[in-house]
């Protein structure tokens, strides 16, 4: 009789992760060598989410709206050029990949979800009336370090260790890095640095992962 041999643990565990982050990469190959603009659609565009939101106050209803607010997640997916994408995804893994360790799939999931469009609703606050598109997941990944600084702040957490990550670290160091992070995004919003980069979506995310698993999170679950 033939033995199955089990899967890596890292692909039990991590599979939905390592799914995400494949079919960011796979999307990006779409966006360099696929039809042009074919993504646009799917990208934050500031003024077209305040005016959707407008007429969804005023009961009116119909596809183009939904698809416009469907782009607070869908621009998540898509990544401006190979730098953006490699170093969204290295810092993605890591902090995601944490998160999948303490809370599970299904809160991974969640987090992802409610953070990316925390930072898309974020960034529209921040620029009502721009017309320029947003795209990453930035948002997301901050919002997974926030929801790591919350777990470190409400629990005595293990030294984090991660592939390829050689040895652990203290956790705090590696909330004090999301902690960095984020305060560059808030001194750039505060001073008004014109740098291309979405901070609001960065801080939206970052704010919502924290309220996540620092409020909302049953303290049973972590």
């Amino acid at each position: 009789m033939t033995r199955h041999r089990p899967l890596p643990r890292i692909l039990v565990k991590q599979g939905p992760l390592l799914l995400l982050i494949a079919s960011i990469i796979i999307i990006w190959l779409g966006q360099e060598f696929g039809p042009a603009d074919w993504a646009d659609p799917f990208m934050v565009v500031p003024a077209q989410i305040t005016e959707s939101w407008q007429h969804l106050r005023s009961g009116s209803l119909d596809a183009a709206t939904l698809a416009t607010l469907g782009t607070l997640l869908t621009h998540a997916f898509l990544h401006g050029d190979f730098n953006h994408l490699l170093y969204n995804m290295l810092y993605f893994w890591i902090f995601a990949a944490l998160i999948v360790e303490h809370l599970g799939q299904r809160w991974f999931a969640l987090i992802f979800l409610l953070t990316a469009v925390a930072g898309g609703i974020a960034h529209t606050l921040l620029h009502p009336t721009d017309a320029t598109p947003m795209l990453g997941a930035s948002g997301a990944l901050m919002g997974f370090e926030g929801a790591y600084l919350g777990l470190a702040l409400r629990h005595q957490l293990p030294p984090p260790q991660v592939w390829p990550m050689a040895h652990p670290v203290p956790p705090f160091h590696l909330a004090a890095l999301a902690v960095i992070g984020v305060a560059f995004d808030f001194h750039d919003v505060f001073t008004g640095e014109a740098d291309f980069i979405a901070h609001g979506a960065h801080i939206g995310g970052f704010i919502m992962g924290l309220f996540i698993t620092s409020v909302a999170l049953p303290a049973e679950r972590a």
